[in-house]
């Protein structure tokens, strides 16, 4: 029987929306847990909202609704943010659930029976008009050791030192705005500093954490590892701890219990397992991983297998760490309308790309992604639209409409020797995907979709079929069994497109665990295909530009400054003459308009012409023995990378024209007053060579 994994993602807090930063996570979790099951194994893949805390708390009292109506209003909106973008865990908790509270109380009893809790009186910032102990970060005040002002309880923003809210100068209420008090209160404490030596040796097991997370971790064993503080004192939303008063379990002990309660939702709710314990018992035959930021490693690498040792339960395999993300090279934010919501995201655009593009950037080190929006465009274009896509619709939409979908038996030549080396390629992309070397992955993906397009530009069955048409047929029926091995090694990346792609074949879905075989089964030569259709949508920069747009602030006060000298003047930018309206252009005869031959060109490649700002060099696909050469003045609207494999309408009978040393043999059509602003005409993705009427 093959092991059993357990998989988690961190789980979000019940406070505020999903945003793309949150989506490298899940993404990066959900391809590992489509890849695995596509793989063959015995997976589930698990998660919960967490919901304990005080700004849970504050935030439903500022609201006028309970504590319990804010988390399942926010359950509510990440579940589904989470259906619609192809994440697909297998059960879906919450912290605050029965089954969490009795996890809970279980792995606190288990580690105060084995001696490791604590009782120490604490001294804390108290609010005599809020009257409540105040958490770290509702806090504020000037950091003792660099003296910037407004920083939080635990941490300074400007220099980065740690802190204990107590050592805050000046220090005020984030709440009411008023100096706290300090009042001591006993406290209950894990006794992690028992572990450290078990810890020190866990971190530095590269099976467990990469080996640079393990060695950043190494700073906290040099100064010695803190015993942890696991109470709060009420008021505060979470669970009590039996047998005290007013204490509650700080929500970093009951959060990560979550992935057990989850286990458990998921034994009860499918009945697939008995009980948590099929993952969790120490002697389990199971695997965990979690899924994490690099900012809560702490947490997961530290406290957590020491807790679970303690109270007699298994410790995580691995820890998944990713890194964090930026947006244009700048840390996502609200005024500058980068903290993109999830929703505001499917409100534009499909997840395909985003899932695609985070894939393309992933690698196995936990490092940083810039979602820059220029690269996020020509990358989708370049390779998901251009290259995957247009292979597919080259492929599909010919057998459609010349061979009324059927395939062609299988014949030799150079088309099985393409499906062969995309088969070839399999073990490669099944290594990347299990060292989680996403980048890797796309890479190689990419190079058989370009090695088919190539064989197509080559081979040429347009031309062919009127002269060989069985050629035709079994060059478009082996590059149909390229498409069909893209789309199982494309799944776990854009489970949406293999689905369509699946459904354009009228094929069973093909996995990985197929593909393994010594002789993997491809698509049947005596059936028919199913309807092709354009994969996925080119991605225009004007899309883009309306998903990244600042929020207006909820008020605008305007600030006090000095006034300006008398004697200085405002500038203003010279103006120009408004030109004349145009006239009405001149009449041709129809017979004339007839003459001009326009027909659908794919661009196979663009580079940019010396000492000549506003020209591109294209050679471009017109259904031709070879591609045409064509000088065109786009080069300030569109780059070069990003025009390979889009399709455009050109006028073909034009006289050739030498412009700086190319001849050049038709012009591409463009709307738009030139510059910047000239913008191609699509005319879908139609096969080189059709007629535009």
């Amino acid at each position: 029987m093959a092991t059993r994994t357990l998989l988690t993602a961190a789980l979000p807090y019940a406070n505020g929306s999903i945003h793309v930063g949150h989506l490298v996570e899940y993404t990066l979790a959900d391809i590992h847990a489509r890849f695995l099951r596509s793989r063959g194994d015995d997976i589930i893949f698990l998660c919960a909202d967490d919901t304990h805390g005080t700004p849970i708390e504050l935030n439903a009292a500022r609201q006028g609704i309970t504590p319990e109506a804010l988390i399942a209003r926010s359950a509510e909106e990440h579940q589904a943010d989470f259906r619609d973008f192809d994440i697909s865990f297998d059960a879906y908790g919450s912290t605050h659930s029965d089954d969490n509270r009795r996890w809970a109380e279980r792995v606190y009893g288990a580690l105060k029976d084995a001696g490791e809790i604590d009782r120490r009186d604490v001294e804390q910032t108290y609010c005599e008009h809020d009257q409540r102990f105040l958490p770290d970060r509702f806090v504020r005040g000037t950091c003792p050791h660099c003296g910037s002002g407004d920083q939080y309880g635990d941490a300074c923003e400007k220099c980065g030192k740690t802190y204990e809210p107590t050592e805050l100068k000046e220090p005020r209420c984030a709440l009411c705005g008023r100096p706290p008090v300090r009042r001591s209160s006993t406290h209950l404490f894990f006794r992690l500093s028992r572990h450290a030596a078990m810890l020190e040796k866990l971190v530095r097991d590269p099976k467990f954490l990469h080996a640079g997370v393990g060695a950043h971790l190494a700073q906290w064993f040099e100064k010695g590892l803190s015993d942890w503080d696991i109470s709060r004192d009420g008021p505060y939303f979470g669970f009590p701890i039996p047998g005290e008063t007013d204490k509650y379990f700080y929500v970093w002990l009951d959060a990560p219990i979550g992935y057990i309660a989850a286990t458990e939702l998921y034994a009860r709710t499918t009945g697939k397992v008995k009980d948590a314990l099929t993952y969790w018992a120490a002697d389990a035959d199971s695997r965990i991983e979690h899924v994490i930021g690099k900012d809560i490693v702490y947490f997961h690498a530290l406290f957590w297998p020491a807790v679970l040792k303690t109270a007699g339960l298994k410790q995580p395999d691995r820890l998944i760490v990713h890194g964090h993300l930026t947006v244009n090279g700048e840390k996502m934010s609200k005024s500058r309308g980068t903290m993109i919501s999830a929703r505001r995201y499917l409100d534009v655009l499909d997840p395909s790309y985003l899932r695609y593009f985070f894939a393309a950037n992933l690698s196995a080190t936990p490092e940083d992604i810039d979602l820059s929006l220029e690269d996020f465009r020509l990358r989708v274009n370049g390779e998901l639209v251009n290259n995957l896509g247009n292979l597919a619709n080259r492929a599909l939409s010919m057998l459609a409409s010349r061979f009324e979908r059927r395939l062609a038996p299988v014949r030799p030549g150079p088309g099985q020797e393409l499906v062969a080396s995309a088969l070839r390629q399999v073990p490669a992309v099944r290594a990347a995907y299990e060292k989680l070397d996403l980048r890797q992955v796309v890479r190689l993906i990419t190079a058989i979709g370009a090695e088919a397009n190539a064989f197509l530009q080559t081979q040429a069955p347009w031309a062919k079929l009127k002269t060989d048409a069985e050629a035709a047929h079994a060059d478009l029926s082996d590059a149909a069994d390229v498409v069909y091995i893209l789309a199982a090694l494309l799944e776990p990346i854009v489970p949406g497109l293999s689905t369509k792609l699946f459904s354009q074949l009228d094929a069973p879905r093909l996995t990985f665990e197929q593909l393994a075989e010594a002789s993997p089964r491809l698509l049947d030569r005596t059936a028919t295909i199913g309807t092709p259709a354009p994969l996925i949508a080119r991605l225009e920069a004007g899309v883009l530009d309306g998903l990244v747009a600042p929020e207006a602030p909820a008020e605008v006060t305007a600030p006090k400054t000095q006034a300006a000298p008398a004697q200085a003047k405002a500038k203003s930018p010279k103006s120009k003459e408004p030109k004349a309206p145009a006239g009405p252009p001149a009449e041709i005869d129809f017979g004339d308009f007839l003459k001009v031959d326009l027909r659908v060109g794919r661009i196979v490649t663009a580079e940019r012409v010396p000492k000549a700002d506003k020209l591109l060099k294209l050679s471009v696909d017109l259904g031709e023995e070879t591609p045409r050469t064509i000088a065109s003045g786009i080069a300030e609207a569109y780059a070069p990378e990003g025009l390979v494999g889009r399709h455009v309408v050109v006028v073909t009978n034009l006289a050739p024209r030498t412009i700086r040393g190319i001849e050049s043999r038709g012009m591409l059509l463009c709307a738009g007053p030139g510059g910047a602003d000239l913008k191609l005409v699509d005319p879908g993705e139609l096969p080189p060579g059709s007629e535009v009427k």
